[in-house]
């Protein structure tokens, strides 16, 4: 059975994913949070790309979207930006350098800690997800590590009307693998984009 790997990003119209200097007050980076006001400001006039973001058998995301915490982890404290109850309810593997013990959330997510590499991420990934499909959960360096490899099926861009001017670009050092358009719907506060790999 072939599983389908997908990605949901927020970018501004200048290509970026994140802006600079992310910490516990900016975990998106300073003056970033526009790129997601679609989903806080207007989530009826969205609830299908929501839907869309979490309806998954298994994630992966780099250590920076975990969290701000760099280098071994001090201890067990810090546990994800979601609350007691993340939005994945599925399992969650973490690209890190840092091994740590599986966390058990409510809901189902269970965050896994992966130290040898995004290639046994995605392989365990697949076997997690039981044939449903997989998400790149972010950020833009652990996206682009899997565009790289050819390995995204589906991408699908949520574009702000902003521009932020500096961060961490989507696509850097992604070669052209002939994305194919599928879909775009335009609201004020975002531009939905479908495309798909041939």
């Amino acid at each position: 059975m072939t599983v389908i790997v997908t990605a949901d990003i927020s970018i501004s119209v200048d290509g970026f994913a994140a802006g600079p200097a992310q910490s516990i007050e900016a975990p998106l980076g300073v003056g970033f949070d526009a790129a997601h006001r679609w989903m806080f400001d207007a989530p009826d006039d969205h609830s299908d790309e929501l839907a869309a973001i979490t309806s998954h058998g298994a994630f992966i995301m780099g250590r920076n979207m975990f969290g701000p915490i760099r280098g071994p982890w001090p201890d067990d404290a810090w546990r994800g930006w979601w609350g007691d109850d993340p939005p994945y309810h599925a399992p969650v593997f973490v690209l890190t350098h840092h091994a740590r013990d599986p966390i058990e959330m409510a809901g189902g997510t269970t965050f896994h800690f992966v130290t040898d590499g995004p290639d046994a991420a995605l392989t365990r990934a697949v076997e997690a997800a039981a044939g449903r499909s997989i998400a790149i959960a972010g950020g833009a360096h652990t996206l682009n590590g899997y565009l790289r490899r050819v390995v995204v099926d589906e991408l699908r861009l949520h574009i702000a009307p902003f521009v932020i001017g500096s961060g961490e670009r989507l696509f850097d050092d992604v070669p052209d693998f002939g994305l194919v358009p599928v879909s775009s719907r335009s609201t004020p506060l975002v531009t939905h984009t479908v495309y798909r790999r041939p």
